[in-house]
């Protein structure tokens, strides 16, 4: 397979998970989050077992789609279903689950590969996802719905039967209305709702169109979209993409796990919030996450720009740090909690679709922009990060302009 047709092959990824996000509302809405996550399964395990099967290059790139949708549809649903069954004085703690989870998948991957990356044993990486998707699939019966969506459906003994298991039967028989389970930022409930007069109806699960066009809902998009494109603009794809080359060099004896290394380091860090953020909260772990990543972005362009190899090699630890302790898992933490209820799957669909489309992008111009900037001298391919600098500060700002937590 050559260089451009692995490119090729690798990108139905991103477009499999664009798919995947941009539909997950309506999977959510219609089956609930325990029947998206079901179908997030089922895409894995017939994505990954296609793909591990494939005997040619169009079958490979189907696999990779559809694994593509499954990401797409499970970055949704994870964040919105952990919120909504978590009690509230550790709903933050419990959202940094979902960037728990995605680190430690690449951990246990990389792991894998050192023994099986090989040419006849490959294909036994991509079995075992497909082996764990369906046996995730299989037990999804076994978890609860989440108590928000069964009270909107109106589905009252479930309801109580969840929140019995959930949070002790003490709250069995309350009245909660899932705008409440929501945890949005905005007042929600009218005037005769929180004097306790009952519900006649629920606000209808609003649509991606009606969300792009829907002025009361436009600051927790934009909180969002703005939480979304700093994630991917603070150029953590970029930093590692020059961790394995530059950190080879520094200590060269042990090239071969210095991509390791550093999911180590981004596994370790991902603890520390777990812990901080609901006694800081999430808009001053955001900020701190920022700073870190900004000083680390300036570090490593000096450092290539100057042939420090020990300073960009700290400098690219610190930024993985950085990030791991803010931007990477604070917009998962806050995505359910700045949406209503009835809003909160199409705004999910939108912010993750767009972090998807970013991605690919910087992606795709990283490599341009480095060399546009360096105008082919080596030693001032450190400028991209100022540039990365500048956008991330420029999209935290305005992300700290709209977030209220």
């Amino acid at each position: 397979m050559s260089d451009a047709t692995f490119s090729l092959v690798t990108s139905f990824f991103t477009v499999g998970g664009l798919v995947g996000s941009l539909s997950a509302n309506l999977a959510m809405d219609r089956y609930g989050r325990k029947g998206a996550s079901r179908f997030s399964a089922l895409f894995n395990t017939t994505g990954a077992a296609i793909s591990a099967l494939a005997p040619s290059v169009a079958p490979m790139a189907l696999g990779r789609f559809l694994v593509g949708v499954a990401a797409g549809i499970g970055i949704c649903v994870g964040p919105i279903y952990l919120s909504e069954i978590a009690p509230p004085e550790i709903k933050g703690s419990l959202g940094v689950l979902t960037q728990l989870a995605i680190v430690v998948g690449i951990l246990v991957t990389q792991i894998m590969g050192f023994g099986l990356a090989t040419p006849t044993q490959w294909r036994l990486v991509l079995f075992i996802s497909a082996a764990v998707s369906a046996v995730q699939y299989l037990l999804a019966p076994a978890i609860v719905e989440s108590p928000a969506y069964l009270i909107r459906n109106g589905l009252t003994t479930e309801r109580k039967a969840v929140i019995r298991s959930l949070w002790g039967p003490q709250l069995e028989d309350a009245r909660l209305d899932p705008e409440d389970l929501g945890d949005s930022e905005e007042p929600l409930l009218t005037s005769n709702e929180a004097d306790g007069v009952p519900h006649t109806e629920q606000a209808a699960a609003v649509t991606i169109p009606e969300l792009l066009t829907s002025p009361e809902l436009r600051r927790p998009l934009l909180t969002m979209v703005f939480a979304m494109i700093s994630q991917q603009v603070s150029g953590i794809n970029a930093v590692l993409y020059y961790s394995t080359n530059i950190l080879s060099k520094s200590l060269p004896e042990l090239a071969a796990y210095v991509s390791l290394g550093i999911s180590v380091v981004n596994f370790l860090m991902t603890f520390p919030p777990i812990f901080l953020i609901e006694r800081v909260g999430r808009k001053q772990l955001f900020r701190w996450s920022v700073g870190g990543a900004l000083i680390s972005h300036l570090a490593v362009g000096y450092g290539l720009n100057s042939g420090w190899v020990t300073v960009t090699s700290i400098a690219i630890t610190t930024f993985v740090m950085s990030f791991a302790i803010g931007l990477g898992p604070v917009p998962f933490v806050i995505l359910p909690e700045v949406a209503p209820f009835h809003a909160v799957s199409a705004i999910s669909s939108v912010a993750l679709s767009l972090n998807w489309i970013i991605n690919f992008f910087v992606g795709l111009i990283f490599l341009q922009v480095r060399n546009l900037l360096a105008h082919g001298d080596p030693m001032k391919e450190g400028r991209v990060f100022y540039v990365f600098a500048a956008v991330l500060f420029c999209s935290a700002w305005c992300f700290s302009r709209v977030y209220r937590g």
